[in-house]
């Protein structure tokens, strides 16, 4: 039994050691992209595959998402291989980074890599691209400047970690420079140009690597190809963590709260309403807020709701719908990640809809008879149901009231009420007698 309980282990060992996982990074590098190749990586190495290619198409992403994979990147035992396809597709920003750390940096015909100036963490303007002899941009202030420098050295010594070129690295930060594959490859960039996974591996056996401060020879060539798309944790997570997503549930949350508190026992609103807020803050701590637009989104909907209780002929609410829009167009500090102008529009242009209608109302209400009370039933008319000298009944809006007219009146005759004291009527024909 032990002889054979070795053999397995060595069997299922070498199994395992001859397969490669190919995982995908498409679109902007956010929390999501993070947990993606961190739990990939842990079950790269407890299944001991071999080597691990990330394909990589992302015009950038948010810096805490980035350094993150570059930490799981340089810190896995497992070979890590970024390969920059399809055909198309790019490493910009901070994919030009996550390329730069892996000990492999691979890209497709016709892709492309750099702009690596960090807009996205420090609000800087894009960079065009320099001409031979053009002067660098220069930061405007103390701030942007250690920002550049701090992403300059970064990028550079990651470069220098694979012993690739450095000083091209720092030009993507300082000047914005990009370059495409076969530019690239020439510069000393990458590491090699492959038009599709196969290909790559191909390339890749017998290739010496240092991972961990130790020299690797990879033996790709036999192993066996599997995608491991994310699983149901990572997705869900990709989904709240999407700056739409993330804003439609902040909506229903305070809506539904909102209705809640205003027809209390309805229960589903309110119980839809915290789950979704709840979402929203989760995803928000994990996104770059900036929380200036969040209270500016909060007092647009105190306006909004005060406008509806206490209506001020739309003052409080378009005041309220001016807060709500500038608080959602500042509200994802960043660059690459953030809400669409179209849904902040139909979501104010929503609000500004009930707004109307609350004041339609509230106007229409302060021209119209009173309905309810003892001012309704002045000008009322009813029938008398006696002949009335002086005094008799009448019925007015469905009741019999005791009545005391002015002249006599016949029964059946039509009659309206002039006024009231306490619970007789004071009526007249509705034609006087000649």
């Amino acid at each position: 039994m032990l002889i054979l309980g070795a053999l397995c282990s060595i069997s299922g060992s070498v199994a395992q050691g001859a397969e490669a996982w190919l995982i995908e990074l498409a679109g902007p590098i956010g929390p999501a992209s993070a947990a993606y190749v961190d739990e990939t990586l842990e079950a790269a190495q407890d299944k001991g595959v071999g080597l691990l290619i990330l394909r990589l198409d992302t015009p950038g992403g948010l810096d805490i998402s980035m350094r993150a994979i570059v930490k799981s990147i340089t810190a896995s035992p497992i070979p890590v291989a970024c390969y920059v396809a399809p055909t198309g597709a790019r490493a910009a920003s901070a994919g030009t980074y996550i390329l730069m750390s892996c000990p492999v940096a691979a890209m497709a015909p016709g892709t492309n890599l750099g702009a690596a100036t960090p807009i996205q963490i420090g609000g800087l303007p894009a960079p065009s691209h320099l001409q031979e002899g053009e002067a660098k941009p220069e930061a405007k202030t103390a701030h942007e400047t250690k920002l550049i420098n701090d992403a300059a050295a970064y990028l550079g010594a990651l470069a220098r970690l694979h012993g690739r070129n450095a000083d091209w690295a720092e030009r993507a930060v300082r000047e914005g420079a990009s370059l495409g594959a076969e530019e690239a490859l020439a510069l000393g960039v990458i590491d090699l140009i492959a038009a599709d996974p196969q290909e790559l591996l191909a390339a890749l056996d017998g290739r010496g690597l240092r991972i961990q401060q130790e020299e690797r020879l990879l033996a790709t060539k036999d192993l066996h190809l599997s995608e491991r798309p994310p699983n149901w944790h990572i997705r869900m997570l990709a989904i709240i963590s999407d700056p739409s997503i993330a804003y439609i549930l902040m909506l229903i949350g305070i809506y539904g709260l909102i209705y809640e508190f205003a027809n209390p026992g309805a229960v589903l609103p309110g119980t839809l309403g915290a789950l979704s807020l709840l979402l929203a803050l989760y995803a928000f701590q994990l996104l770059p807020v900036n929380y200036v637009g969040l209270a500016l989104i909060g007092l647009g909907v105190l306006l909004m709701i005060a406008e509806v209780l206490s209506p001020s002929l739309g003052g409080l609410g378009m005041g309220g719908v001016a807060a709500f829009i500038i608080g959602s167009l500042i509200l994802i500090d960043s660059e690459v990640m953030s809400v669409p102008l179209a849904l902040i529009l139909g979501a104010a242009l929503t609000s500004t809809g009930l707004i109307l209608i609350v004041v339609r109302l509230a106007l229409k209400a302060q021209v119209q008879p009173v309905v309810s009370g003892s001012e309704q039933l002045i000008g009322a008319v009813g029938t008398a149901l006696t002949d009335l000298a002086l005094e008799g009944s009448v019925r007015v809006e469905g009741e019999v009231w005791s009545a005391r007219a002015e002249c006599a009146i016949p029964a059946g005759a039509p009659v309206r009420v002039k006024g009231r004291s306490g619970l007789t009527l004071i009526i007249e024909p509705v034609q006087r007698p000649p």
